[in-house]
């Protein structure tokens, strides 16, 4: 004997092969399913498992912003002029998207909104005014929604801004507005006709010569192409669903749906939108379309018509197209309200932002920028808008509205009265246990533009202003929309509240 130590010739093969068939059985499942819980390392020690996920973000790292079209073609009967019927048209929408670099985290839900523009301004200069107030906040009501996660649609509608206007429609100068009809009588003092409207302030008579006599009509006056008005609420209702069902196939919202947005008279054709009794034959299905959207926003909206288009005592407006200059459109008057005055509101209108509205406008409008001024080498530029009638929208249907609801106004507003806000809230189901009416001191029509400078800016102590970091200065009325859009959106309430009537003071305090 060398006293060396022969091998026993184990193996884990051979080991495994001399055990039992059900031995072996049990030995397999109890590796799959150790395996299947902790991976091939948790075998071995549990405690140095380390799960690696594929990186993601929970809050948008950028955003993202584009312009398209929707084609569609006029369905007949769709606008008061039966030329167009059968018309190829385009919808252009602007949209501004949150951003995530490492793709959205699954928990974080996907949110959509589409904001529908007023009477004269299109989307993009009411939504994405370009520009920063006096403590450098942006202006732009879309980049603050993306950044805080939602996605964000808004169009120019049928005869505004990048839309289609037709040939015969606002984009020929001649269908502007004449001089009146003589007094009391339907006899008219000049040869290219005259024209009627049932409502002066914002579809005024004369503007051919007024406001297009030295650009483009070089002194002359012309007979229109179209003689009445352009559209009517239902013709944007139509645009408004086009939009919703574009936004829910583009941004995939995690529970498929919209919160639908009118600022001024974009709050009438949002409350059309939402009327499930709208007996239009052209517009079937509205519970459809309701069924798309989540929640609804009024901001500073116009309030109060009838139910259905009803024909003024003297007629519709004859022409299709109102055109305004930049001091028209640039103005940004205050009404007084609780608190509310000029000497009281300092920063309200933000330096460099009236010049911001009228170039999104002019970069907006391909021809009305070559209209209007006196110098025929110069034009000062036009926008232009269509006329309408105006219905759609009051206590009626507001009482039927079924989505929550938040109403936005401001004190000042001296275009639609703040009382509209306080009419609305009250208007809607006494059931609805989701609607919340929010008054801001210092706030006028457009006061999704207006900021805040000097002291008032400041919350007192122990107060905070809504929507900011604590200790700093209130940005102002445009600060307070975006902020209370957002929280609405994404939470279905306002500070924190689902319900209620609240007002924010000149400092930025909801009280």
């Amino acid at each position: 004997m060398d006293g060396s130590r022969k091998s026993d010739g184990w193996s884990p093969g051979r080991w495994w092969r001399s055990r039992p068939l059900w031995h072996r059985w049990w030995i397999a499942v109890g590796t799959c399913l150790a395996v299947g819980a902790f991976g091939v390392g948790g075998l071995l020690a549990v405690d140095a498992i380390r799960i690696e996920q594929a990186p993601c973000d929970d809050k948008p790292t950028d955003i993202t912003t584009s312009d398209y079209t929707l084609d569609f073609t006029v369905p007949n009967g769709m606008m008061p002029d039966p030329q167009f019927n059968g018309q190829k048209a385009q919808l252009s929408v602007h949209r501004v998207a949150p951003e995530y670099a490492h793709g959205r985290c699954a928990q974080t839900p996907a949110r959509a909104a589409v904001l529908i523009h007023g009477r004269s301004v299109p989307g993009r200069a009411v939504f994405d005014l370009k520009g920063k107030d006096q403590n450098n906040n942006k202006l732009s009501v879309q980049e603050g929604l993306a950044r805080a996660g939602v996605d964000t649609f808004v169009p120019d509608l049928l005869g505004y801004g990048r839309s289609t206007r037709f040939p015969h429609g606002l984009d020929d100068p001649h269908n502007a507005s004449r001089p009146a009809f003589n007094a009391g009588s339907t006899t008219c003092a000049f040869p290219t006709g005259c024209d009627r409207t049932h409502n002066a302030q914002i579809f005024p008579l004369d503007q051919q010569r007024t406001k297009l006599g030295t650009n483009p009509l070089a002194g002359k006056m012309f007979a229109h192409s179209s003689d009445v008005r352009f559209a009517t609420i239902d013709t944007w209702v139509r645009d408004i669903r086009q939009v919703i069902d574009d936004a829910i196939a583009k941004a995939q919202p995690t529970n498929g749906k919209v919160t639908l947005v009118g600022y001024s008279l974009g709050g009438p054709r949002v409350g059309r939108t939402l009327y499930a009794a709208n007996p239009n034959p052209l517009l079937p299905d509205s519970a459809t379309w309701i069924g798309k959207v989540d929640r609804a926003v009024f901001i500073a909206s116009i309030f109060g018509m009838p139910t259905e288009e009803t024909t003024p005592a003297g007629g519709f407006v004859s022409f299709p197209m109102t055109v305004a200059d930049k001091a028209a459109m640039t103005s940004m008057p205050l009404a007084n309200g609780p608190g509310t005055n000029e000497q009281s509101c300092s920063g309200r209108v933000v330096p460099g932002s009236q010049d911001e509205v009228w170039k999104e406008l002019m970069k907006d409008d391909g021809a009305g920028k070559d209209w209007g001024g006196d110098d025929p080498h110069h034009p000062a530029g036009l926008n232009r808008s269509p006329t309408f009638s105006t219905y759609g929208w009051n206590t009626a249907v507001a009482g039927q509205v079924t989505v929550p609801t938040l109403i936005l106004h401001g004190f000042g507003d001296g275009t639609a009265p703040v009382a509209n806000s306080t009419a609305i809230y009250n208007a809607l189901p006494a059931a609805t246990k989701n609607k919340v009416v929010v008054q801001i001191t210092c706030a006028s029509h457009v006061f999704m533009y207006e900021g805040c400078s000097g002291d008032r800016c400041n919350a007192p102590s122990p107060s905070t202003v809504y929507g900011q970091q604590p200790g700093t200065p209130w940005a102002g009325p445009h600060g307070t929309a975006t902020a209370a859009l957002a929280e609405w959106i994404t939470n279905g309430t306002f500070n924190g509240a689902a319900s209620g009537k609240f007002t924010v003071d000149g400092s930025g305090v909801v009280h």
